[in-house]
């Protein structure tokens, strides 16, 4: 599901980013720690914020990285085309992504998940493209917050299916992760670490 209007206000902005590197970027670390080079993939490029903190704190040599909107695919494009030897951006969907399995060091996703209908389907494929060993970093929006009459009215988001932290665990072990660990914040917000065994 692409974002409406309000959410791209809200996640493409300098407060966003600024956010996204000081704050969600550096928890993710102090969870489950940089990689060593590598390859990694971000599902939901958005603006192009998320592939230069994997290559600027998480240390990944190379970024592979794509949305389902395609202005946001052009705009992340823009913004990264002094590494265009470092990222690859498409537009595609988490559902199905056009790789063969174990090809990525890391999968990062920054609060994409949750806007997914099938988004069991969406963890199973980040488990499958991921190398024995590799590394799943995630930032969620929860369910509490998704149901929330204020932000129901304001964004576009699934109402049915949604996950907790519990759930989104339970998901994650289902699909053959271990859970390296996960928190959360006003039970809005998820943060979780797995790895793929």
């Amino acid at each position: 599901m692409k974002l409406n209007l309000t959410e791209k206000i809200l996640m493409n902005n300098p407060l966003r980013a600024a956010l996204h590197r000081s704050f969600e970027a550096k928890r993710l670390i102090a969870m489950g720690g940089k990689m060593k080079g590598g390859r990694a993939l971000e599902v939901g490029c958005g603006q192009g914020v998320g592939a230069e903190i994997i290559l600027d704190l998480f240390n990944a040599d190379r970024v592979d990285s794509f949305d389902l909107d395609r202005q946001m695919v052009g705009l992340a494009r823009h913004r990264l085309e002094r590494r265009n030897d470092k990222c690859r951006l498409w537009a595609g969907d988490v559902t199905t992504i056009p790789v063969r399995d174990n090809t990525y060091d890391a999968v990062f996703d920054f609060g994409v998940i949750h806007h997914v209908p099938k988004w069991q389907d969406a963890v199973k494929e980040l488990h499958r493209v991921l190398k024995p060993g590799g590394r799943l970093y995630a930032e969620e929006v929860l369910d509490r917050l998704i149901v929330h009459p204020l932000w129901k009215r304001l964004l576009a988001h699934p109402q049915a299916n949604r996950f907790n932290v519990e759930l989104f665990n339970e998901a994650l072990t289902n699909a053959g992760f271990k859970v390296v660990e996960s928190n959360e914040l006003w039970k809005w917000f998820g943060w979780f670490v797995a790895e793929k065994v």
